[in-house]
């Protein structure tokens, strides 16, 4: 048996399913072919890939330091980390990758983790960034061991300000430069998908 901190590690879920939105977590996988085989990043995503993608905050650079995490952790990190945003198919429409959002690594001893998200510049304005954070909040409290999670918005991003405001974040000040901090408490529910690492 493996403990994170005051915690017993279990393999967390990496599939979310909100209404709109299949969120799905990354993989060492899907991360190498996203930075460096794109030609193949859709195949294995199952997804469209929008032409402008990525969106604006989430960049090479953090895609290399997921990669980087998820290697260095392993399978203890899954979930952890990046997770792409699936628009299902509707219509004419095919599950199209829409956006990106995740968590910047496992809770703190104290149960805080930071989640952050970007929404393609395609599919802003749908309320699509609200789903996601959903998703993202649902995971953490899903795993039982996240009990705050932290949110920096743009200052000058109202969107993105709202979408946390309407998943119960609260404004608690500024935040790094250009930025202000939101946090929220989560109430940890188990998942019975959860399983023990033996």
């Amino acid at each position: 048996m493996r403990w994170y901190g005051p915690y017993k590690l279990v393999m967390i879920p990496l599939i979310t399913q909100t209404p709109r939105l299949t969120i799905l977590a990354a993989s060492r996988a899907l991360l190498t072919a996203e930075l460096h085989k794109p030609q193949y990043f859709s195949t294995l995503l199952g997804a469209v890939v929008p032409e402008n993608w990525p969106p604006s905050d989430y960049d090479r650079s953090a895609m290399v330091y997921f990669l980087d995490q998820l290697t260095i952790g392993g399978r203890d990190a899954a979930g952890w980390y990046n997770w792409y945003a699936l628009r299902k198919a509707e219509g004419d429409v095919p599950r199209t990758l829409m956006g990106a959002g995740g968590f910047m690594g496992p809770p703190d001893t104290d149960g805080s983790a930071e989640i952050s998200y970007s929404i393609a510049v395609d599919w802003q304005g749908q309320g699509l960034g609200i789903e996601l954070v959903s998703g993202l909040v649902q995971q953490a409290a899903a795993t039982g061991m996240v009990h705050r999670l932290v949110a920096h918005a743009r200052a000058d991003n109202p969107a993105s300000q709202q979408a946390l405001l309407h998943n119960g974040f609260a404004l608690v000040g500024p935040g790094p430069a250009g930025y202000v901090r939101f946090e929220r408490a989560v109430e940890p529910a188990a998942d019975p998908r959860l399983q023990d690492v033996a």
